[in-house]
């Protein structure tokens, strides 16, 4: 019997022996798959990190530009509206002008404005009532190079500042609110340059 414990011996020990190998052995490929899983989870949450702080970025570009958009419009809605108030300013300035420096404004429009021909002038009644005696008499010599002539109508317009040529069938508007309006790009270029240059 006891060359058969022996051999009984023999045989647990080698089981045992294959047993602990085995085991090592899947010990060893379960920390490989281990190991494998865990650089496969690090190398896609790298990815994912990555992706994310790119969008990040993205959405941070795009937040920035737009804010930047935002910016620009309201400066240039403040600029524009301080534009207006500044022309609308001028507008009250030249209607409010005394008397004497009115009709003076309204010589060197004359000037501009009138055509080589004979023609009438209209003014508002508020213009008409305070008209110095001699400006009809003012206005045909600031006019005089042109080669025409002008006559105060005495009928009147319901315009606030400046005055309309009638030349025939032809008027030409010169009231302020008129030249404001036809020469606005140009004025609001103007004032532009003056404040914002």
């Amino acid at each position: 019997m006891s060359g058969l414990k022996k051999l009984v011996e023999q045989i647990k020990t080698a089981a045992r022996d294959a047993a602990e190998a085995r085991l090592a052995e899947a010990r060893r490929q379960a920390e490989g798959i281990t190991h494998e899983a865990e650089e496969r989870a690090r190398q896609e949450s790298d990815i994912i990190l990555q992706e994310a702080n790119e969008k990040a970025s993205d959405i941070i570009e795009r937040a920035k530009s737009s804010a930047d958009l935002q910016k620009r419009r309201a400066i240039l809605s403040a600029k524009q509206r301080i534009i207006e108030e500044i022309m609308n300013k001028t507008m009250d300035t030249l209607k409010s002008l005394p008397d004497e420096e009115y009709f003076d404004l309204i010589l060197k429009m004359v000037s501009s404005y009138a055509q080589p021909q004979n023609g009438q002038i209209i003014f508002s009644k508020r213009d008409m009532e305070r008209l110095p005696a001699d400006f009809e008499q003012q206005l045909n010599q600031a006019i005089k190079s042109r080669g025409g002539s002008l006559t105060i109508s005495s009928a009147n317009r319901p315009i606030d500042g400046g005055f309309v040529l009638v030349y025939g069938d032809i008027e030409e508007n010169c009231t302020f609110a008129a030249i404001f309006s036809s020469k606005h790009d140009i004025l609001q270029d103007k004032v532009h340059e003056f404040l914002f240059a």
